[in-house]
Order: structure tokens, then sequence, then C-alpha cells
């Protein structure tokens, strides 16, 4: 009885039928952490130029314990956190898309599987960091311009803005170079 190897792409499911499954190789992940560093690039514009400061340059800084103020700022360490951060969530963005039950539902290698996931992606991590994580983690390293618990408001609607600044190129990009 010949024994018959399935490839990478392709499993048999219990029915006999067969599925299309994708493993994540390293170059998605890469992917992943370049389209997250090209995507808070231009989220940390957005901070510099046009939301309110302190933002990037004195808040940021404080979540890590380096006790910056608007009139001591430290943008260069507010762009290398923020930077990791956009790394970090681009990385986490490979791992949500290519979940099997999200990857059936909406595939993120198309151009509308990527723009929805994409404006997914803006909102969820909009939700979780800055509603949600931010403003517990600046209290409790007792920054005191932390914002109130949960941080709803006008600000947040800048903030979901520069989610999806950020979420868009990351996801296009992704979807352009996993699409091989």
């Amino acid at each position: 009885m010949a024994t018959q190897t399935a490839s990478p792409e392709t499993t048999a499911s219990t029915t006999g039928s067969t599925k299309t499954e994708r493993a994540i190789s390293p170059w998605d992940w890469w992917r992943g952490a370049l389209g997250g560093f090209i995507g808070s690039m231009g989220f940390g514009l957005m901070m510099a130029f046009i939301m309110p400061p302190p933002l990037l340059e004195v808040v940021i800084p404080n979540m890590y314990g380096i006790a910056a103020t608007p009139d001591n700022p430290a943008p260069l360490a507010g762009w290398f956190f923020h930077q990791f951060h956009g790394v970090t969530l681009g990385l986490a963005y490979v791992a949500y898309v290519e979940l099997p039950a999200v990857r059936n539902w909406m595939d993120a290698r198309t151009l509308p599987g990527a723009i929805t996931h994409g404006l997914i992606w803006g909102v969820v991590t909009t939700l979780i960091l800055a509603v949600l994580a931010m403003p517990l983690w600046l209290q409790a390293v007792g920054f005191p311009m932390a914002p109130p618990f949960p941080n709803i408001g006008a600000p947040t609607i800048m903030s979901l803005i520069g989610h999806l600044v950020y979420a868009m190129p990351l996801a296009i990009l992704y979807a352009m170079y996993r699409s091989s």
C-alpha cells in the first residue's frame, strides 16, 4: 500500500475531503513585523504632528518608566517604544489572520480580506490598548496625566483614526506579499 504525503498547503480532513491549510512561514512573520513597523511610522507621524501633544514624547516613555514631561520630553524613547509596539502588533496580526477560523471566514491575502481585517485590527487595537490597557498601565506607573479608565472620549476618536492609519498599511502589505 502506497502512502501519500500531504504538502504544507493541504491536509486530509476526517471526512476524507481535502481542505486547504497554510503554514505560517518565517517570511510571514517578517512581513508582519515590517508591515507593523511601516504602519506605526504613519501613526507616529500623526501623533507627532496632528494629535494633541505630548502622547508620543511624554506619555509613551512614561509607560516604560522614563520620567518625561512636557518641559522635558523624550521623543527618541517615545519613537523607539512606539515602533516596538508596531512590530509586536504586526506579529500579533499575522497570528490573528492566520488562525484557521479567521482565514476560512475571510482570507487576509485578498484585497477585500486585507481591508476588512485591517479595519477590524484598527478597532480591536484601539479598544484593547487605548481604551483599556493604556489608562491602567499609566495609572499603575503613577503617571499624573493618566486618562481615566476606560479611556473613552474625543481623544479616543483620534486614537481610532491612528490605529486605522497603522493597521491598513500593515494589512495591505501583508496581503500583497503573502499572496505568493
